[in-house]
């Protein structure tokens, strides 16, 4: 029966192994969706050799220990094998090194098969085992190399070949300790005699693995210390102060060792520095974000953007090709795995065995959560390797030894299982590691499918910039189709071009370096074929490629004929000018100045971070600038024209621009006089400035598919109306109210969206018009601001701030105008009010005409 079950067991291991070889080696073609491209097969050598491997281990653990448990070799395996093909699918080099190590662990375990099951001689040679472990360690000290070439030296080798003596001492740790244990319980109950000889040896250790700085391996041997005490001794005690030694090590080790500090901190803050210290534990939460539910498919993801992939952060890539559902099963397996090491331990025919295989079951649950919770951000990053499944011939030798010595206890099934009096620790030993699993479990659904959608917009993801060389980015169309921003190119070749650069504050850029901004950013899931196509469409294409379906285009208000007169008009001046459709919010106009170039992002990107003058900053959307005397058209709208005090004989103050005659307050507000704001300002009620304030808009952000900067409003908002500062976007909707009947309309950029299965659907506005003033009134007050003989209202204002003067122009058509009601607000950095005029009608005159 063991053998049957252990045979189907491992056939379904190589099952699921031989289709995930399969799909590794399509992959490239998946990718490019093209069979003309190079395959991946140097990963079959490795399954080849699993296979072999395997194939021999269970003929041989039938042959010597035909009764043993028939899970752990096949869960074992299956581990082995998942780990190996993801090192190939890494880095080819490594995996090849993988399985040379396979190879003579699978051979080290096939001759440890013939030991005494008694496992006697680990017992009476317990000082002389642990003493050539810390002598091995203790070399490091001094002949410590370090394959990568930089860190901590830690390992011993010679030609190429490299060894970690701190691996194999954890296994000897826990055979010393379960033997002395096992020999001094009937003898010794008092805690401190029993734990004086085992403090010495394991502090010995612990300091030779601090002062190589192997802060992973120290926890571990902690840990693992506390837990066989607590087994032996039943006292819980042991546990509250073990856990008291180790926080305080981490504080000590805070305060005075730079590598703890800095892994602390990356672990309690990682987004402070997500492109430098924290760079590894971010890109892993990104690559499990990535990974979401189902995955993006074997060899189809970007796992090696994390940084030491195939060793400690190899849970993150399976998350990011399995998805959740691939690493719930990963910890199911584990779970299994700790069960079946548990049931072992309470088995096992003396106290010695059972001490043993309860600390080995504790060494591979301890060391897996470890690993798994830095990769998840539950607990700081540790370095350690996770058993069976990452990169490491040291990790994997002693996994396999862990394995032959559960396999050679549990097999002994000659003799009954020892008395246990003590029950209570094995079952808390077993409720830990389970709660810790299903913590791991939380976590890993937590990054994957609540947190994924949100990790994944983050400019830092370079995924993003990856999937859009494979996948055709949706473009972006002027109000005629006319093309702005396109992507060209072939399969793993797409370029995104900016056809139009002047509008590069607007539209934004994709950059796998500098991320998204502007429209390209808040389009996106259209743009990127996310949001528009079919439900089944989007689901299918990640099933089979790992990527979204191509995107969509999506139609602009803008038109790109006014945009060029406006943008022309700009050039060498700072400002922002907005025009548009008062009726219906359409922006026909957004420029913003100085601008740049998104197609010359990789050579000028950190000398636009820096530019004093803030190209990338979108001015109409996301600058603020004070109100001020800007203000004064919306005060005379909302007082009563009979409250309103006599119009002064002279001018007690110079205006922005000439008054014309004769004088009337809208000929005053039509000229920026500064003391019209303050004498209309007097004349209405607080409560009356404040709902004017709020249905013009001025004290929020409005609402529209383009990133916008929330209004300055101080705390006293009436009392320093001066002190309110808007964005020209705020401006212009507040503007188009007068133009419109009284009405502020909702703003609209972006107008539609082609779909695969309805065409063109209109993407409707965010936010509602608002009823600002009444429709007789709005209409009275322009046409007392329109100049003689033109069909437009205009406000002219010029003040102050701490970086310099600044020119609002305020224009919109008249009720009597017969085509679309139009509203255009400019703002320029600089006092020069015949210049703004001149920009204003330049893109004016062929909609108005002279």
């Amino acid at each position: 029966m063991t053998g049957r079950i252990q045979s189907r067991l491992l056939s379904l291991a190589a099952f699921f192994l031989t289709l995930y070889a399969v799909i590794l080696t399509l992959a490239p073609a998946v990718r490019e969706r093209s069979w003309d491209v190079p395959l991946r097969w140097s990963h079959w050598i490795g399954l080849v050799l699993w296979v072999g491997a395997f194939a021999l281990i269970h003929r041989q653990t039938m042959r010597y220990l035909p009764e043993h448990d028939p899970y752990l070799v096949p869960l074992a395996a299956l581990l082995t094998g998942w780990g190996l093909l993801t090192v190939w699918r890494l880095t080819p080099a490594f995996g090849l090194r993988q399985t040379l190590w396979l190879a003579v662990g699978a051979a080290i375990f096939v001759v440890g098969l013939r030991l005494p099951a008694d496992l006697g001689f680990l017992r009476r040679y317990k000082y002389l085992l642990l003493s050539v472990g810390l002598f091995l360690t203790a070399l490091t000290l001094v002949f410590g190399r370090n394959p990568a070439g930089g860190g901590p030296r830690l390992w011993l080798g010679c030609c190429g070949v490299y060894f970690q003596p701190s691996e194999p001492l954890k296994l000897l740790l826990l055979a010393y300790l379960a033997a002395y244990l096992a020999d001094q319980l009937p003898i010794r109950l008092r805690l401190f005699p029993l734990l004086f000889p085992t403090l010495l040896l394991t502090g010995l250790a612990l300091a030779l693995l601090l002062v190589q700085r192997d802060l992973g391996t120290a926890s571990i041997f902690i840990l693992l210390y506390a837990i066989m005490l607590y087994l032996s001794s039943g006292r819980r005690r042991v546990l509250v102060v073990s856990a008291g030694v180790l926080l305080a090590a981490v504080l000590v080790g805070y305060f005075l060792v730079d590598l703890v500090r800095l892994r602390v901190t990356t672990w309690l803050n990682p987004w402070l520095d997500p492109s430098g210290e924290s760079y590894q534990i971010v890109q892993s939460l990104l690559a499990i974000a990535n990974g979401g539910l189902l995955g993006r498919g074997p060899g189809l993801g970007s796992p090696t953007l994390v940084p030491v992939a195939h060793s400690d952060f190899i849970f993150a890539a399976i998350a990011e090709e399995t998805g959740l559902l691939g690493t719930l099963a990963l910890l199911g397996l584990i779970a299994f795995l700790l069960s079946r090491g548990m049931r072992i331990a309470l088995r096992a025919p003396d106290r010695f065995r059972r001490l043993l295989a309860a600390g080995l079951t504790a060494y591979l649950g301890v060391q897996s959560l470890l690993i798994i919770g830095g990769n998840l951000r539950l607990l700081p990053i540790t370095g350690v390797t996770l058993p069976f499944l990452s990169y490491g011939g040291s990790s994997l030798l002693t996994s396999f030894l862990a394995l032959l010595f559960l396999l050679l206890i549990g097999g002994d099934v000659e003799q009954e299982p020892a008395p246990l009096p003590q029950p209570f620790p094995y079952l808390v030993l077993s409720a830990l590691l389970s709660l810790g699993l299903f913590t791991l479990a939380l976590a890993d659904g937590w990054w994957a499918v609540v947190r994924g959608p949100d990790l994944l917009t983050r400019t830092d993801n370079p995924r993003r910039a990856i999937a859009d060389r494979y996948v055709p980015r949706g473009a972006l169309l002027d109000r005629h189709d006319t093309p702005i921003n396109v992507t060209r190119g072939e399969v793993g070749d797409y370029t995104r071009l900016y056809l139009y650069p002047d509008l590069a504050p607007i539209t934004g850029y994709t950059h796998p370096i500098y991320g998204q901004a502007g429209l390209e950013a808040t389009l996106d899931p259209y743009l990127r074929g996310l949001r528009g196509n079919p439900s089944t469409l989007i689901w299918w294409d990640h099933l089979l490629y790992g990527q979204p379906p191509p995107g969509l285009d999506v139609r602009l208000s803008l038109d790109l004929d006014l945009q060029h007169l406006a943008d022309q008009a700009l050039t060498g001046h700072a400002g922002a000018l907005i025009l548009l459709n008062a009726a219906n919010g359409e922006i026909l106009v957004m420029a913003s100045h100085p601008s740049f170039d998104p197609n010359a992002l990789d050579e000028e990107g950190e000398r636009l971070l820096t530019d004093p003058t803030s190209p990338l900053l979108n001015r109409a959307a996301q600058g603020r600038y004070p109100v001020d005397a800007a203000l004064s058209p919306f005060l005379l709208a909302a007082a009563d024209e009979r409250a309103l005090p006599d119009v002064p004989a002279g001018l007690p103050a110079p205006c922005a621009v000439q008054v014309a005659r004769p004088l009337t307050w809208g000929s005053l507000v039509a000229a920026g006089c500064p003391f019209a704001l303050e004498t209309l300002g007097d004349s209405l009620p607080p409560e009356t400035v404040t709902t004017l304030l709020e249905r013009l808009g001025f004290l929020a952000a409005p609402d529209l598919r383009l990133p916008v900067a929330p209004p300055l409003v101080p705390q006293d908002v009436i009392g320093a109306l001066s002190d309110l500062q808007v964005s020209p976007l705020q401006m212009a909707l507040a503007a188009a109210s007068l133009s419109a009947e009284g009405v502020r309309p909702a703003p609209r950029l972006a107008l539609a969206v082609d779909t695969p299965r309805q065409g063109w659907v209109i993407l409707p506005p965010l936010g509602e018009p608002m009823g600002v003033f009444s429709a007789s009134r709005a209409g009275a007050v322009v046409q007392s601001m329109s100049p003689m003989e033109r069909p437009f209202w205009q406000s002219v204002v010029v003040s102050e701030r701490d970086e310099g003067p600044l020119t609002w122009y305020l224009a919109g058509t008249l009720p009597t105008w017969k085509g679309t009601p139009l509203a255009l607000v400019l703002v320029l950095e600089e006092d020069d009010t015949v210049l703004a005029q001149q920009i204003a009608h330049t893109v004016l005159q062929p909609l108005l005409g002279p």
